[in-house]
């Protein structure tokens, strides 16, 4: 059975009438901008597309994939000049090995999975359970544990973790102005808080602070040396590790602060999204003298659970409670937002209950993202949401777990679903692609980490079937 028929490939999932190799949506209007083809469409496309002379004898047909072996038959035969593929070709062939093979089982809990995320460098895989747990795999050792955390100051679940740039410390956040930080880099693989390893605590409340607020998101900078937080206060907070204090807190938005990172490497700008339904964008350059925001991103008709950045300073996604990932061009923003009442159920509660069928063909007035991708559900809890890596595919593809218990993966350029990854009992709220190679790893409320690869080892998948739980609670988690 082939991957389309498998996985269901979908060219409608994208609002995306107007893209080069557009695949025309049948839920609602063209939600493209004019600008999506001739900029990150050709961006992504210089990143995977092979050098010309390696498909020069196919005129008229460039935009056909060239195949693995005329790839390695054209720079075995130094065909483009340079004697060896650029990262574009490297990526070209990479990319159309998606991680669809298996599932495979790294891990199983009687503990919801909250986050997980590989290293930088791929090396090491991070898992965090509802139950208090957080887990440090090596992967080039077969998935061995190298660090097994019980956390401390846990107030209803882990909401986030984040590995420094070294891979020497690990952060993670619950709801409490606290967030520890773990030295991983020792040698002792039981750490169990201030039992027989230190889990420093970081206080992330502000003098004459007294009210209470809880961390959704956390992410060390670049350089290792800051840390930046979203909070239910409303606040993005940035934390100096060398000071060891607090040296920003921006009131940001008009509800709690789901999702936060930085833009770039720089550590200028952050963005943010909010249950206010907007995504912001922040100068700390411009911040002392205008104390606002640089721009605001409109365009999500719910709140937003998560962004990630392209790593540019210029692009980034989000996926919203309206049941979409958006791609956004920070040069399209607005100094201040335009609310649109109106536009749904206000007595609607994605926690619990299903997205209605008439807001799914709404589009906000003022929608300045550059497109919308449809087709996972974003209920529950917080579902996330990727671009794929740039060294194997370029960032052609984007991703997101799914409150329908699935992984979904877009072409960012068409719009087209190109795998639905579906194993899983409970929603995916997290998934992570290896930086290097095509494996990709799903976290589940079911409590099962599942590993997809291409082509996959040359054992039979080993399904690990979650274990039957009892009901939760609704948290906004």
């Amino acid at each position: 059975m082939s991957y389309r028929t498998r996985f269901g490939k979908d060219t409608s999932a994208c609002d995306s009438g107007n893209t080069a190799e557009g695949s025309g949506s049948s839920i609602g209007p063209n939600e493209v901008s004019n600008d999506f083809d001739h900029e990150i469409a050709q961006l992504t496309k210089h990143r995977s597309r092979p050098h010309q002379l390696l498909s020069q004898d196919m005129p008229g047909k460039s935009r056909l994939l060239v195949s693995t072996m005329k790839m390695l038959v054209g720079r075995e035969s130094n065909h483009s000049g340079r004697g060896r593929f650029s990262s574009a070709d490297g990526c070209h062939v990479l990319s159309r090995y998606l991680p669809i093979n298996g599932p495979w089982g790294v891990d199983q809990s009687t503990s919801p999975a909250y986050v997980s995320q590989f290293s930088n460098d791929g090396l090491f895989f991070v898992a965090g359970f509802q139950g208090g747990h957080i887990r440090m795999y090596n992967v080039d050792k077969g998935w061995k544990v190298q660090k097994d955390i019980l956390t401390k100051s846990l107030r209803w679940t882990i909401t986030d973790t984040s590995l420094s740039p070294d891979q020497r410390y690990l952060v993670y956040a619950s709801m409490t102005p606290i967030v520890n930080i773990v030295n991983v880099g020792s040698s002792m693989t039981g750490s169990v808080a201030n039992v027989t390893e230190i889990h420093e605590g970081l206080d992330f409340s502000v003098d004459g602070d007294e009210d209470e607020f809880g961390i959704f998101s956390v992410r060390f900078s670049t350089d290792g040396r800051e840390l930046v937080a979203a909070s239910s206060d409303a606040s993005i907070y940035v934390y100096d590790l060398q000071a060891n204090k607090v040296n920003l807190r921006i009131p940001a938005h008009a509800s709690d602060v789901n999702t936060v990172c930085f833009a770039d490497e720089t550590g200028h700008l952050i963005y943010s999204g909010s249950d206010d339904n907007l995504c912001k964008v922040w100068d700390r350059r411009c911040l002392i003298t205008k104390g606002q925001a640089a721009g605001v991103l409109m365009g999500h008709l719910e709140g937003v659970t998560f962004l990630d950045s392209r790593g540019d300073g210029r692009y980034l996604i989000s996926n919203g409670k309206d049941q979409t990932t958006k791609l956004w061009d920070i040069r399209k923003m607005s100094s201040r937002a335009m609310y649109s009442p109106g536009l749904r159920d206000h007595d609607w509660d994605y926690r619990w209950m299903e997205y209605p069928a008439h807001a799914k063909t709404l589009k906000h007035p003022n929608d300045q993202s550059l497109a919308t991708y449809r087709g996972h559900g974003v209920l529950r809890t917080l579902i996330r949401c990727y671009f794929s890596p740039a060294y194997s595919t370029g960032q052609k593809y984007i991703y997101t777990g799914s409150s329908d218990h699935c992984v979904y993966i877009y072409d960012l350029v068409t719009g087209a679903q190109v795998a639905r990854l579906n194993h899983h009992e409970g929603p995916v709220r997290d998934c992570s692609w290896h930086p290097l190679y095509p494996m990709l790893v799903s976290s589940s409320w079911d409590g099962t980490i599942a590993r997809w690869e291409f082509p996959g080892d040359d054992q039979v998948p080993t399904l690990v079937r979650p274990r039957a739980r009892r009901r939760r609670g609704y948290y906004n988690y």
